[in-house]
């Protein structure tokens, strides 16, 4: 154990030092701070983009769904993550082209004050539950390692994830980020040869679990379908996946960064669920959610553990700084700056921004304490984050005839219909998150065709003739 302790330490240490440097050293302004001033490159940008994405629910989740009833199958939660940021990869463009911080900016510039507000605080609601999610994750892990109360250990799992996202902003969150990607990709590498011969092999394994537990799609093709869109829609017009594409250098940046980060996550996928079997058949009497760190420390050396157990950390750690930030910055542009105080001072902007970083901490910590499920939570995050704004989002930046209240149409229209659907429990199968989108992209065409039948023009571009000049200045434009 101290092994493991010596490498969670040293690790937890790093994250923190990471996150002093970057806010001495590499934040000069506000630009730095929420968006590395626009100057990712493709690696940096591939890391990053694939470390906050691959959380608490494609690490411990897909372990524990894995000694659960979905088997081998897991795997495909994080696939279709995947699969979704590949599709992201055709609109990466727009994103970039835009000039944008957040989501909620772009939807206020083509449909008014109104649906930028809503948006604004239906981003802010969702990514600080998500940063209370990650920190779950985390926790799980801490707990089985101090052999101590779950609740101790969101404290400290939550204090950290704070304190050095507050210090150093998008820098911070890109460093650690870059870090943490290689101890997760290496990280779980490591742990299975161990663990399998600890326990026989493979076919030991195999041996001692029903056939149906090693079925690549006993998950169902419906919900391999279903997790593929809902993720496109919430990698699309969530902020913490978003705001990378801003902090791209160019276009081309964008778009390669995001094949790649889409590749890495598949050939990651199905290491979690494999050491989920290996739990389920060596310890089948533990919390699912304990699955993989048991594995860990039961049954690979201690070197072994603690560089998956960093791993595991490190997924869940990079996410939550992702969604706090993201969070953060939502509000300080688009709810402080624009409803309070339009004049902020960059000095002021990443003051509002650390503080809130702070509190969106603490109430994630609380969150965590409340609720401590994953899987669940994430899905119901997703759904109050896109299915409102994913058309007005997404439409917004490609159909150049919307008109005005199409947008906002879409946002009342898509989040009313996702949250009911989630409180009758998803009836036929149908995620909550798609059939709000679904329901919102029909509010948004039917309003825009009634619109242009009253003679209405299409709203101002989210894109506008001013910004393609900035664009142009700066030379990032990709032919």
């Amino acid at each position: 154990m101290g092994y493991i302790w010596a490498i969670i330490i040293v690790y937890m240490l790093s994250m923190v030092g990471i996150g002093i440097y970057a806010g001495r050293k590499q934040v000069k302004g506000a630009e730095d701070y929420l968006l590395a001033g626009r100057r990712l490159g493709p690696i940096m940008f591939a890391g990053t983009l694939a470390a906050t994405e691959i959380g608490g629910g494609s690490t411990i989740g897909v372990a524990a769904k894995a000694y659960g009833n979905w088997g081998l199958s897991a795997g495909w939660y994080v696939i279709t993550a995947g699969i979704s940021i590949l599709l992201v990869s055709f609109i990466a463009p727009y994103l970039r082209r835009a000039m944008a911080t957040t989501v909620s900016e772009i939807i206020g510039r083509r449909f008014g004050k109104n649906a930028y507000l809503i948006s604004s605080i239906l981003s802010v609601v969702s990514l600080v539950t998500l940063g209370g999610v990650q920190i779950t994750a985390t926790a799980t892990i801490l707990s089985v390692l101090l052999v101590t109360d779950l609740n101790l250990a969101i404290l400290v799992s939550g204090a950290i994830v704070t304190f050095y996202t507050m210090v150093g902003g998008m820098w911070s969150v890109t460093l650690t980020d870059f870090v943490q990607f290689f101890f997760i990709m290496f990280g779980f590498a490591f742990a299975i040869p161990f663990a399998l011969d600890s326990v026989g092999g493979w076919s030991y394994v195999v041996a001692n679990l029903p056939p149906e537990q090693l079925s690549f799609t006993k998950v169902g093709w419906q919900t391999i379908v279903g997790l593929t869109v809902m993720y496109y829609m919430t990698f699309s017009t969530g902020q913490e996946a978003v705001q990378r594409y801003f902090s791209a250098k160019d276009e081309k940046t964008a778009v390669v960064g995001s094949v790649m980060c889409g590749f890495l996550m598949v050939l990651y996928s199905f290491v979690p669920a494999i050491l989920g079997l290996i739990a389920l058949v060596t310890f089948p009497n533990i919390n699912a959610n304990n699955a993989l760190a048991t594995v860990a420390v039961e049954l690979t050396p201690p070197w072994v553990a603690g560089i998956v157990l960093a791993a595991v950390m490190s997924a869940t750690l990079s996410s939550a700084s992702g969604d706090f930030l993201g969070a953060a910055t939502v509000f300080t542009k688009d709810i402080w700056q624009q409803y309070f105080n339009s004049k902020l001072s960059d000095k002021e902007i990443m003051k509002i921004t650390r503080l809130t970083v702070l509190i969106s901490g603490i109430i994630g910590i609380g969150l965590s304490l409340m609720s401590q499920t994953i899987i669940p939570m994430l899905v119901f995050a997703f759904t109050m984050r896109s299915a409102g704004p994913f058309a007005a989002f997404i439409l917004g930046l490609i159909w150049e005839r919307a008109t005005k209240n199409a947008g906002l149409a879409s946002i009342i229209v898509g989040s009313v219909v996702g949250a009911y659907w989630q409180y009758l429990k998803e009836p036929y199968g149908i995620m909550a998150i798609i059939a709000g989108s679904l329901a919102g992209s029909v509010a948004f065409a039917v309003t825009t065709w009634i619109e242009q039948n009253m003679g209405r023009p299409p709203a101002p571009p989210a894109i506008s003739e001013d910004i393609k000049r900035k664009y142009t200045k700066e030379n990032k434009i990709w032919d």
